[in-house]
């Protein structure tokens, strides 16, 4: 890792603040942070300074809505989830900084696609009426139970090693996440607390294969040491802003930062 100017530690600062905001109101502004790192740092690198930092995100979003989570839905996700981070670290065994860099690029241009096809199935459903469904199986999901149709157990499978692999390589989970929660009918607490305990645990879990990769080391917990401060007003902004947030034009905005920095790590 080179050394950091003054202007690429101010930029990893502000792609810190945006995993804290994303933790606890947003998550698919996660994706810009991710595109961030990989693009101020060397690619490979960057999956290791960002891990501590979405650790420290999961631990406040737990804090938050620790009451929220349908562990049920987590139990069923966890063994497929290991497969995948397994599969994750032995591609990163062999893959060097440009195979990673067009990894994570690739990765967040499918899964914007995916999250595009989604709502506009999404959107349809709605057009034909079948909203009320999706509205009562989402209040079963916040008071403890899980609703949605096509989420059993193959399904879970398939997220599950599709999030565990991109949560390895890219720390790139977090759209596959929300799509299982979202097609399971999660409202938002619901959809917030489940989310922030499965990547708590999820990311503390793969720390050591980040070691045993040489992903983290000294250096890289000096400069997560200089970003950890600024997860916390992020997260804090998040938590009052969850409210209020126009939905639809932050989801639009990220969406389209997440299609240029996936477009930069493809082309650079």
């Amino acid at each position: 890792m080179d050394t950091i100017s003054l202007w690429q530690l101010a930029v990893l600062a502000a792609a810190s603040t945006l995993v804290g905001f994303s933790k606890t109101a947003v998550s698919g502004a996660n994706t810009i942070s991710l595109a961030v790192f990989a693009a101020v740092l060397p690619a490979r690198e960057s999956t290791g300074v960002l891990l501590p930092i979405l650790i420290a995100g999961d631990l406040l979003a737990v804090r938050v809505y620790r009451r929220h989570a349908h562990w049920p839905t987590l139990l069923r996700l966890f063994p497929a989830v290991a497969v995948g981070v397994a599969a994750g670290t032995l591609f990163m065994l062999w893959a060097d900084d440009a195979a990673v860099r067009t990894s994570i690029g690739a990765i967040l241009l499918f899964m914007t696609g995916v999250t595009l096809w989604r709502r506009r199935i999404a959107e349809q459903e709605v057009g034909e009426g079948e909203q009320g469904m999706k509205t009562e199986a989402g209040a079963g999901a916040d008071s403890g139970g899980e609703g949605g149709g096509g989420t059993g157990r193959t399904a879970a499978r398939g997220y599950g090693v599709l999030g565990g692999f991109t949560t390895m390589v890219a720390n790139a989970g977090g759209p596959v996440m929300s799509l299982y929660l979202l097609s399971a009918g999660f409202r938002k607490l619901g959809f917030l607390g489940t989310s922030a305990w499965f990547f708590l645990i999820v990311n503390v879990s793969k720390v050591p294969f980040s070691v045993g990769l040489g992903l983290i080391d000294a250096r890289s917990l000096l400069l997560d040491a200089c970003l950890l401060l600024f997860v916390l007003p992020g997260a804090y902004l998040g938590r009052v802003c969850v409210d209020r947030i126009n939905q639809k034009v932050f989801d639009r905005i990220v969406i389209g930062a997440t299609v240029v920095g996936g477009l930069q790590l493809l082309l650079i």
